[in-house]
């Protein structure tokens, strides 16, 4: 954004201010507008399921993943700053999953934060020496005009009230995003069979990694036929690889595996991790919180970490690595043979230790206390 058009935005944003507000206006985003996803949609979706008649818009970069809203969804764009910015001072409410940087909130406005996830890595003001001076100064504006922020565990209360910069309301609702797994979910199953055109009984190892800093591509070399072998027999059926790369990096995916369409394929661009993970058998990452997400289900969740020293120095871990409770890995060989030895007594057992300890409020009610957190402010 230019100059001038942040002197455009910013004057856009003083005189909206003047307009009334809609009450019963909702604006959602997730990820900086990349799409219809994460714990806002869970949100979205219970709105929905209330029958309330709500004004719901959805913020998005690109217009085309407008086809992806369900009806009641209406589509705004996120890169043109005054209509953004109309929505914003418009709306009763706020829902987003990231900081917003917005500086436009209003008296008797509401702005409901999920964030996007368990933190492994150190972030916000816990990892201020190594982000930038002015996503710093976003995140302090951000925190000050937030009134609620969800929160899945007491861990994560813990972490919004010390190293967020934030001193308001925090509800243990659980993870919005993560009430998928506490229901049988057929039809995410099939879907995401019928995109990869895979046959209904087919087994799915997804693999989504984090990226690096330093936008190194070292840390992803995969053996994946070796890995795919060792599935079908530590867990028999036909497996085939999923695989779904970080935004940062989801260019060079092409460029550093080997796809077939048939037993190794690319899943990057999938618009719903949450449906990915779901409709998968098991899971591989090596530092990202999607884990933490998975092991809900009860399938079976490994790592895969080329690099844990280098990784060690970004930000550091709030967790001792070889305190949580999935299996790790640090060559191809050690994780053919961690899967051949999975043991999966051992492994719901170290999940539920770590659960306990960290006060995991997962219910599969997030989304709708959520939902009814907002109904009862309407007024």
């Amino acid at each position: 954004m230019s100059h001038f058009q942040r002197y455009v935005s910013a004057a856009a944003r003083r005189l909206f201010r003047f307009l009334p507000i809609n009450r019963r206006k909702v604006v959602f985003c997730s990820y900086y507008g990349s799409g219809y996803s994460d714990s806002p949609k869970a949100i979205a979706n219970a709105l929905l399921a209330s029958g309330e008649k709500l004004d719901l818009v959805w913020l998005l970069k690109e217009p085309y993943k407008a086809d992806l809203l369900p009806s009641g969804l209406r589509y705004a764009s996120y890169t043109n700053s005054l209509r953004r910015a109309w929505e914003l001072c418009t709306a009763g409410f706020w829902v987003d999953n990231c900081r917003k940087g917005e500086r436009c909130k209003r008296k008797n406005q509401y702005y409901l934060q999920t964030w996007h996830g368990f933190a492994l890595k150190r972030i916000e003001a816990d990892a201020a020496e190594v982000l930038d001076p002015v996503y710093i100064r976003g995140c302090k504006q951000d925190s000050k005009q937030c009134d609620l922020i969800v929160s899945g565990s007491t861990f994560m209360s813990s972490l919004y009230r010390n190293a967020f910069w934030y001193d308001g309301e925090i509800a243990e609702f659980g993870t919005p995003r993560n009430d998928v797994f506490f229901a049988p979910q057929p039809q995410l199953c099939r879907k995401v069979r019928r995109q990869f055109e895979l046959p209904e009984s087919q087994r799915l190892v997804l693999y989504a990694p984090t990226f690096r800093a330093d936008h190194s591509v070292d840390a992803y070399r995969l053996e994946a036929q070796g890995l795919l072998d060792a599935c079908g027999r530590r867990f028999g059926g036909s497996w085939s690889l999923l695989i779904r790369l970080h935004p940062n990096i989801a260019s060079l995916s092409k460029e550093l595996f080997p796809y077939d369409g048939k037993r190794i394929l690319d899943a990057t661009g999938y618009p719903d991790m949450q449906e990915l993970l779901c409709a998968c058998d098991m899971l591989l990452t090596d530092y990202s919180s999607c884990m933490f997400d998975f092991a809900l289900s009860g399938k079976p969740c490994l790592r895969f970490a080329l690099d844990v020293d280098a990784y060690r120095q970004d930000r550091g871990f709030y967790f001792p690595l070889d305190e949580i409770p999935f299996p790790l890995a640090d060559s191809n060989d050690a994780l053919q043979q961690a899967i051949l030895c999975f043991d999966e007594a051992a492994y719901h057992t170290g999940w539920e230790a770590f659960a306990s300890t960290n006060g995991f409020r997962e219910d599969g009610q997030a989304a709708n206390r959520c939902a009814q957190w907002i109904l009862a402010h309407l007024n």
